[in-house]
């Protein structure tokens, strides 16, 4: 069964924080299976976005996490990684 890529994308926002629901968790509320779900989520980091395991806080992010989230910030002025940290509830 294929996935629209609007679709796909819905699930890994709903990864992110600040909601981080666990890969289980979802697997379970939409009926797509954990590797599924595990495959879109590699596949997303190797393109550099930031999905780091819901049950891993920041201090568990592995060093690919860290330097994404240090890519994702660079750019931002003084105030504005206050804001990403709060929508990513860190």
């Amino acid at each position: 069964m294929g996935y629209s890529p609007e679709r796909k994308a819905a699930f890994l926002r709903r990864m992110l924080p600040p909601e981080a629901t666990p890969i289980r968790r979802l697997s379970l509320e939409e009926g797509i299976s954990e590797g599924t779900l595990h495959i879109w989520r590699r596949e997303a980091r190797n393109k550099g976005q930031l999905l780091p395991d819901a049950e891993a806080g920041p201090e568990g992010w592995s060093s690919r996490d860290k330097f994404a989230a240090v890519l994702e910030t660079v750019a931002l002025n003084e105030a504005d990684p206050a804001v990403w940290c709060r929508e990513r509830g860190l």
